[in-house]
């Protein structure tokens, strides 16, 4: 059984102290636990930002790709081997700039990974610049006057690319994010996790004390996460209230099933003795 100790790494942690991303990082580590996985069938891949050096922090198989591209590489990743567990981590920047233009894919195709954002509303690594989750009026190196831009609401993206898991969380609650990655992870399908996660040295709007104030949780007032129209109607909310925990979920036919090869297994365990390429590559030359 795989302890926190199995989990632990002997990398010292650069993070700001009180950053969010600690909270993430033990929520992400007690789902792997709680779940009974093996640190040896889960894959994490992460971007560049902050939320990159989690793979430095977590003792499992871990990815380290260019600005943007979690999602090609995870699904890479679980496409070559389904019997993996696979975790992309991205920041805000990494997943909804950049990035951005994967996320419909992954999710109408619906491969079976989690894809877990550090949303801390700012580009944090590269000290405090406007992000695409910023709100309209936030004011930093880049909009002095205030973003004239209204941020990118990650929720309604991902419900309207038909994602089959959505879910917010929230890091200053540690225990209630473990419960939503535990089921992110135990979902069959793509799973979207954008994470409210407080950066302490740049963002002084969105703080512990701005989310302690607003944070709800959706199962306490009863949400029905089947219900894809309330979860549109909760995705919106933002202001004096903020929903934290499953939006929606849906079953759906996992993108690894359709593909006949991976009937006699994964690719990695076939055997490539006795193959003959040379038809196909007579196609290409």
């Amino acid at each position: 059984m795989t302890t926190m100790q199995d989990l632990a790494t002997p990398v010292v942690n650069t993070w700001c102290p009180g950053c969010g991303n600690f909270g993430l990082l033990m929520a992400v580590k007690r789902a792997i636990i709680q779940l009974g996985l093996n640190r040896e069938e889960v894959v994490a891949v992460a971007g560049i930002g902050c939320h990159g050096k989690v793979i430095d922090y977590i003792k499992t198989n871990g990815l380290h790709v260019i600005h943007g591209r979690v999602l090609p590489a995870a699904t890479a990743v679980k496409i070559a081997n389904p019997e993996l567990t696979v975790l992309g981590f991205a920041g805000d920047g990494d997943a909804y700039n950049i990035g951005i233009g994967h996320l419909p894919h992954a999710a109408r195709r619906n491969i079976d990974l989690t894809y877990i954002v550090h949303d801390n509303l700012v580009y944090g690594l590269t000290t405090g610049q406007t992000s695409p989750t910023s709100k309209r009026g936030y004011r930093s190196k880049t909009t002095p006057r205030g973003s004239f831009e209204f941020g990118v609401n990650p929720l309604t993206q991902a419900l309207s690319a038909d994602a089959s898991f959505v879910a917010r969380g929230y890091a200053g609650d540690m225990h209630h994010l473990t419960e939503i990655f535990k089921q992110a992870i135990a979902h069959e399908g793509f799973a979207l996790v954008d994470v409210l996660q407080p950066c302490v040295a740049w963002n002084r709007v969105n703080t512990y004390d701005f989310y302690k104030e607003r944070v709800y949780k959706l199962e306490e007032e009863g949400h029905d996460p089947s219900d894809l129209d309330e979860a549109y109607r909760r995705a919106g909310e933002w202001g004096d209230r903020i929903p934290i925990g499953v939006l929606y979920m849906a079953e759906r036919e996992e993108y690894t099933n359709s593909f006949p090869t991976l009937a006699e297994g994964p690719l990695v365990k076939q055997s490539i003795e006795g193959i003959d390429i040379s038809k196909l590559l007579r196609e290409f030359h």
